[in-house]
């Protein structure tokens, strides 16, 4: 049975990256999402086991987004996607449930080993 995923980002390209990465992994991509709104949507009717959540995004932030989600079900487990020198919103990020994060752009090695290690 394979794992089943939702990878949020605004960016269709940087959700192709990730799809093909955990694709190619063995994992399922169930749903895409290109906004925070969409993706507190998805989560709710898809019932994913993992996020991927892109922070920079339009309507409502990966950050708001993900506090939902979590509000919603305490045991999601959400992987924050982030560039470079957002330090402190990884920080909340923890400091509110989040599971792991991956700085942009993706290595196909990191992005595999932190998936793995969350459905261990």
């Amino acid at each position: 049975m394979s794992r089943k995923i939702l990878v949020v980002d605004d960016s269709a390209f940087m959700r192709a990256i990730l799809k093909n990465i955990l694709v190619d992994a063995g994992y399922e991509v169930i749903g895409e999402a290109g906004d925070g709104q969409d993706a507190i949507e998805k989560y709710k009717e898809l019932k994913p086991e993992l996020v991927t959540m892109d922070v920079t995004m339009p309507n409502i932030n990966g950050i708001e987004a993900a506090r939902s989600i979590i509000d919603y079900d305490k045991d999601a487990n959400i992987i924050i996607c982030t560039a470079m020198g957002q330090d402190w919103m990884i920080m909340e990020a923890y400091n509110m449930g989040i599971k792991d994060f991956l700085i942009k752009p993706f290595k196909r090695a990191e992005v595999i080993e932190k998936v793995a290690r969350i459905f261990q």
